[in-house]
């Protein structure tokens, strides 16, 4: 049997959550990876309400879904992330926001990072997704030149600020997925190396694997796979194609998503260059036995066609594993 596929409500928030479980049945999910945003998992109602993680989980049986992992990427992006302004301020409830000053915020947005653990623990999930933001990003072009210990300072403020999160994990008996991505403290193969040893690879702290993030800087996501595999808590399908033509790169030319002069885009899954099949042989190979949850991204394209698209594009390349070697019959005796 194939693993499970959810759809991921992060870019369904919009709408309640009853409207997005109606839909993701019809199209035949198994389930939904819950967004901490909208309507679709508050943590502070689940921790302080009788019966709302009752209710949740009535709601997704309605439908017969089932639910694997919550995400908080948007909280969890302010924990580390310097600068703090006015695009954190757009993802951020008022109540993390507050005055707006940036340590505060960072600590606001720590203490919901591990109330998310409760919460996830409450409602008997065993996964959070989500971002950690990152103090040194803003050093990635190199220019004005960037001394190593301020690098190195990177790290440990991630570290420092990341460790007493990864303590209500453990307690709680949760793990924290990074989604590895650029504007994260691990956004590629190698920054994604130094994070676990930052850390020093605690069991409570790995990766959500998402594929297009890496595919669009060009690199292999099957690579990351194999390097990376025991950490692989759980997998976004995602999608985005390159379209390199000699006046755009892979840093998107600050234009907005979908524009046709961008290098690179996300697109609906299947439609980009994503070796799909590949990733799924690899997890596979790797023993990952969560479920494939599509983050659907494409603003050339309705969602309503897309989510039902990448669906059936589960079903045909997410392959069963064989149980015997395809060889072995050459050897039988008669």
């Amino acid at each position: 049997m194939t693993r499970p596929a959810t759809l991921f409500t992060g870019q369904w928030a919009d709408l309640p959550l009853e409207t997005v479980a109606q839909k993701a049945s019809a199209w035949g999910y198994d389930g939904l990876e819950l967004a901490c945003w909208g309507d679709h998992f508050d943590v502070g109602k689940a921790l302080s309400e009788d019966g709302y993680c009752k209710g949740r989980w009535d709601l997704l049986n309605k439908y017969g879904l089932k639910c694997w992992a919550i995400s908080t990427h948007l909280v969890g992006q302010c924990v580390c992330d310097d600068p703090i302004d006015q695009r954190h301020q757009g993802i951020l409830p008022p109540a993390i926001w507050g005055d707006g000053d940036p340590e505060g915020v960072r600590q606001r947005a720590a203490e919901e990072v591990k109330n998310t653990a409760r919460a996830a623990a409450k409602f008997g999930v065993k996964v959070v997704n989500g971002f950690t933001g990152s103090k040194i990003w803003k050093t990635v072009a190199g220019f004005p030149p960037v001394p190593p210990e301020m690098i190195e300072e990177g790290y440990k403020d991630f570290a420092d600020r990341w460790n007493p999160l990864i303590d209500v994990f453990d307690e709680v008996g949760v793990k924290f997925a990074l989604e590895v991505h650029p504007s994260e403290i691990a956004f590629d193969f190698w920054s994604a190396k130094r994070v676990l040893e930052a850390v020093k690879s605690r069991p409570g702290f790995g990766f959500n694997f998402d594929p297009s993030h890496l595919y669009w800087q060009m690199m292999d996501p099957v690579a990351f796979i194999y390097e990376f595999g025991h950490r692989i808590y759980h997998m976004h399908v995602k999608e985005s194609v390159r379209l390199l033509d000699g006046r755009n790169g892979i840093l998107g030319s600050l234009l907005n998503f979908g524009d046709h002069r961008r290098g690179w885009n996300f697109v609906s899954p299947g439609r980009g260059g994503v070796p799909f099949e590949r990733v799924f042989r690899a997890l596979n190979d790797i023993g990952y036995e969560g479920p494939a949850s599509v983050e659907w991204e494409d603003n050339g394209m309705n969602r309503d066609q897309g989510a039902p698209e990448a669906l059936a594009m589960i079903r045909r390349l997410d392959l069963t594993p064989s149980n015997v070697a395809f060889d072995a019959a050459f050897s039988a005796k008669g």
